[in-house]
This record gives structure tokens, sequence and C-alpha cells, in this order.
């Protein structure tokens, strides 16, 4: 089902002002341009939280079409289908909430979308007033446009483990370049400081953010494949430390949810490896990032920033550790997810404020 040519222009229309908008109240001010990247970046990260709360609660699939909602601008307009639905699959992927749940996200997405294209269109237009290159800009307009499309492939591909997992990772890369960019505006303050460290900890910078990029990787997979709860005790895996395990199917990346290559159901043992190994990684994070933080607190200029990776990389442990010990409570896998993306951030912005002249 598709929405109508006006539901399509409606938002169009909204786009287009937002767009239109932004841009006339930035001008050739760069101390606006920069707020709407601040702007920009923490309405980001409200939609990554967003899409984090309709995943764990079972909405992706709340309007099974895209972008409308049974091909219409809003649940509301689409009450008799999913009334409809809900009767013939009680307790299913489509209820009223969880249409508006999904739908909520999307209309969030799209503020984003147009407010990337607005921070876009200033950068080309200011580039020279600003002194700035716009490639970072275009940079970030181009991967909202890949991750429209994996919006739209989650829904229509039907939550497939990749896609879905692809879509959070396309979150986190979004608020982490437009948080770099922000770093690289005059005015950043201490975001934009340089910071004075030695060759080797650069590196190992780099390492520690490679380290943690897959880890995030780790995370999607276990929470797209509903592996969370696979072990359901701490520190063993349902009481052995080495359980049955089948990482053949676990990773296995191009299948449907809950199918292995075979065509046949996910066992718990698959779902046991990938959640075993998501732990695994957990350790190497903390050793790997835990050790860069504490080198970089004990840099004059890295102290404070090392401090701050330290914290957040011990309450990101607790929160993981709380999944386990409560079951799953939603907002601290929400949390979880979201503190992930914020780690991620601020490491990059790390190694750019490390590397900077």
């Amino acid at each position: 089902m598709r929405m109508s040519a006006i539901e399509h222009g409606v938002v169009g229309l909204i786009t287009l002002v937002i767009i239109v908008g932004a841009c006339m109240w930035i001008g050739r001010d760069q101390v606006r341009f920069r707020r709407l990247i601040t702007v920009t970046a923490v309405t980001t990260f409200v939609l990554i939280i967003l899409g984090a709360y309709v995943r764990l609660s079972d909405a992706g699939l709340g309007c099974p079409d895209w972008p409308g909602c049974y091909g219409n601008l809003t649940p509301h307009h689409s009450t008799e289908e999913i009334r409809a639905a809900e009767a013939a699959l009680p307790g299913g992927p489509v209820t009223m909430a969880k249409a508006w749940k999904e739908m909520a996200h999307r209309y969030l997405a799209m503020v984003v979308g147009a407010l990337i294209a607005a921070i876009m269109f200033a950068a080309w237009r200011n580039r020279r007033r600003f002194a700035q290159s716009p490639a970072l800009a275009t940079v970030i307009a181009a991967a909202v446009i890949f991750q429209a499309a994996l919006g739209a492939w989650t829904v229509t591909m039907l939550l497939k483990p990749a896609i879905v997992t692809s879509h959070l990772l396309g979150g986190v890369a979004i608020l982490t370049l437009l948080i770099l960019l922000l770093a690289t505006q005059p005015g950043a303050g201490k975001l934009g400081e340089r910071i004075i460290v030695s060759s080797g900890l650069k590196l190992f910078a780099v390492v520690a953010a490679v380290v943690l990029f897959m880890q995030i990787v780790l995370g999607g997979w276990t929470s797209t494949n509903y592996a969370a709860l696979a072990c359901v005790d701490l520190p063993t895996c349902n009481g052995k430390w080495l359980p049955e395990m089948d990482f053949a199917n676990a990773f296995h990346v191009i299948r449907p949810l809950g199918v292995g290559p075979d065509g046949e159901l996910l066992t718990i043992d698959a779902l046991r490896a990938i959640h075993w190994m998501h732990r695994l990684g957990a350790i190497v994070v903390v050793l790997v990032v835990g050790f860069f933080s504490w080198r970089l607190a004990k840099t004059e200029s890295g102290r404070m920033v090392g401090k701050m990776l330290g914290v957040m990389l011990a309450l990101q442990v607790l929160l993981g550790l709380s999944n386990v010990w409560f079951s799953l409570p939603i907002w601290v896998s929400v949390a979880h997810n979201g503190l992930a993306a914020l780690l991620m951030a601020l490491i990059v912005v790390t190694i750019y404020r490390m590397n900077r002249t």
C-alpha cells in the first residue's frame, strides 16, 4: 500500500519548510550554524533512543509497510486495518500502540533528515565565509539517505537481522559524524581543543575505536536476533563457562529473523553463541578501552576526557550486567544502546582532537 499523492505532498512540504526555515535562520551566521549542528546531534541521539525502544518493544512492524502506515500518513487514518490485523493475530506485531511508536520514529527521522539537509546546504552556501570544506556535512547527508533506505528495508524485509543491525550502526555513525562536525566548528570549546599525546597513544586510540565498534556490531546482532537472554546467569552461561553453542548458524548473516541458512528455526545453541560472543567482546572492550581511558587520564590535556571515558565505560558494563540480572528491562536496554553510541562518538572525537594541529 502506498500513500496518496496528497500525503506525499504533505510530507514533502513539511520537510521543505524545515530545510528552508533552518537555512534562513542560519543565514551567514556561524554561531547559528554551530547551534543547528548541536540541536541536530541531540535530536539524532533522541532518535537512536526511540529506535531502540521501538525495536525492544517489538514495534518494528507496527506498520508493516513504508513510508506510511497501511498506505496512510498516520495510524489514526488506518484504524480499520490495524484493528483487523490485531484481531487476526492477537498479541502479534500490529497494534495501535505499536503503530504509533513506529510512526513516531519515522516522523522524528524525517525531522532529523531535514535538519541534516539544512546543515549541508548551509555548509555549501557558506563554505568561503566559514572557511570550511562542506565535505563532512555532505557525507552526513549521504549517510542519512542510505539510513532511510535501511529503515525502509527493515520493514519490507521483515526485520532481517543484518538489515536491522546495519540500521542501528547507521544511526551511531550519523550521530558520531555530527558530533565530529560540531567539534570542528570555531567556538566549540573543550569539544574541539587539541589533546597532546604520544604517537603510540594516538595509534592505540584507533585500536580502541575499532574494538568498540566491533562490540557495538555484536551488541546489535544480539539485540536483533533476540539473544539477550540466551544466557540467564552471570558470570557463567546457564551454569556453564563453555555452554553448547552453534557458531555456524549464529553468525550466518544473510537470513530471515529466527531462521538458519537451511530454513530451519534458529536453535537456542545458536542464540547462546551470539550472546556468549557479546560477553567475550565486553571483556575485550573493558581491557582495551579501559586501558586507553586510564592512559589518557594520565595526560594533562586529556585528563577530563579519559575520566569521562572511564565513567561511561563502567556505566555501560553495569547496564549490560543489569540486562541479565533483571531479565532485560526495556529502559535499561534502551540506555545500553544509547550509551554505546555516545561512547563511540566520544572516542572518535578524541581521535580527532589528538590529531588536529
